[in-house]
């Protein structure tokens, strides 16, 4: 089978799809595996009650069930919809935004794909631009999403040693190299692998460099600001004109339903629309349809802050007393949890690679995701994206409780070789 480059380059391997084809195939190897690496949420029967009553009034709507299942919505997604997101975002935090401010994408990696496509890669007069994560490590779906090759650099960052095992990335502003190949600055908050929150005054300062150079500041909002909120300290939410902010209904429980809400300037939108005509013709009707009603009350603002984000910190909390009993003496280190589903540790002087303490985890029937996976845009030999793993927290505590052990014993075998 003959392929083109861009058939090369997307059937290729690459880390996500090593995660999803793991995800999905596991169960059929070993019904009894312990998922600890995807990013799917945790179940939280409050909110699942809330969505299944929603459902249901659809279902026994003939109208409504007709929009839902029978009509193309808008490639920009369902006005009303779009109007309720924007009437939202006003009330709570001021933004001057309309429903022409919003888009719809099928979940928030098909909107990133657009995005990332539109602004970075070969520019028309034949020049070449990239996106520049000024904080890595990121996301790891983020690394194989470009048409061309090199599409991201990355900054290092600074790394703050904390009491009890903790330790915390900042954004190194004095190593943060910013050119005229620079089509973007993008960041996820909280972090994704590593549940940093970027401080406010960190996302105000990259966005002064973003207007300074008169490029878009990109915030991947997936598991934060203002919805689901899974942030664990006192970050505030951040829109201007020059912001692109990416949000997703995943998080709050719909990872099925494939819907990523896009915040932008008018143009930006317009353009993004237009793409997104061509790639997936209109986007899904059942996101829109379960969400609009907590939009419209606002009750997806006290969802997310009163029973999403509390169930998650438990958790976080809990694990991290568990790898702490489980690790003992061990050189770990656990980045603060400060937002999303995952810990990320830190086993500095490792003597094996990541890659291989996951496959070692993987033949005990638990999945993480290896560390190295996360750095793109980041050049050379750096030990440090070999010594972490991403675990997830979000699965019941007794499972969670049993990988943490079987992670513990792998990890001092490890340093006993």
């Amino acid at each position: 089978m003959k392929l083109s480059k861009f058939g090369e380059k997307f059937s290729g391997t690459s880390g996500i799809v090593e995660l999803m084809e793991d995800l999905g195939s596991a169960l059929n190897e070993n019904p009894d595996m312990i998922f600890m690496g995807g990013g799917n949420p945790g179940r939280i029967p409050e909110v699942e009650q809330v969505f299944k009553a929603r459902l249901e009034s659809v279902l026994a709507d003939p109208r409504q069930l007709h929009s839902l299942m029978g009509v193309y919505q808008s490639p920009q997604g369902d006005k009303a919809f779009l109007e309720e997101i924007a009437a939202l975002l006003q009330r709570q935090f001021g933004w001057p935004l309309t429903a022409r401010n919003i888009a719809v994408s099928n979940g928030s990696q098909s909107a990133f794909f657009v995005l990332y496509n539109m602004f970075a890669g070969e520019m028309a007069d034949g020049t070449e631009r990239a996106i520049h994560l000024p904080l890595a490590p990121e996301y790891i779906g983020y690394r194989d999403i470009g048409l061309s090759d090199n599409l991201f650099t990355a900054t290092r960052p600074e790394i703050e040693l904390l009491d009890d095992n903790l330790f915390k990335y900042h954004v190194d502003f004095s190593r943060l190299a910013i050119n005229a190949r620079t089509a973007a600055l993008c960041v996820s908050r909280p972090t994704n692998p590593t549940g940093n929150v970027l401080t406010d005054a960190e996302i105000a300062h990259l966005d002064s460099i973003a207007v300074e150079q008169d490029i878009p500041f990109i915030i991947d909002g997936a598991y934060g600001l203002p919805f689901p909120s899974i942030i664990f300290n006192d970050a505030k939410a951040h829109w201007n004109s020059n912001t692109i902010l990416v949000l997703s209904l995943s998080k709050l429980g719909l990872p099925g339903v494939r819907t990523g809400i896009i915040v932008a300037r008018e143009d930006i939108i317009n353009a993004y629309t237009k793409v997104n005509t061509i790639v997936s013709l209109a986007c899904g009707n059942l996101g829109p349809a379960l969400a609009r009603e907590v939009v419209t009350s606002g009750d997806i603002l006290s969802l997310s802050t009163q029973t999403i984000a509390p169930f998650y910190q438990q958790r976080a909390d809990q694990t991290v007393m568990w790898f702490r009993a489980a690790l003992g003496d061990l050189p770990y280190r656990i980045h603060r949890p400060e937002g999303a589903i995952f810990l990320w540790l830190w086993f500095e002087g490792l003597p094996i690679t990541s890659q291989m303490l996951y496959e070692r985890l993987k033949a005990r029937g638990v999945l993480v995701v290896p560390g190295h996976n996360f750095f793109p845009g980041i050049e050379g030999d750096w030990s440090h994206k070999d010594e972490c793993i991403r675990v997830s927290y979000a699965q019941d505590g007794s499972v969670v409780q049993r990988g943490v052990a079987i992670i513990a014993e792998e990890v001092a075998k490890a340093y006993l070789e």
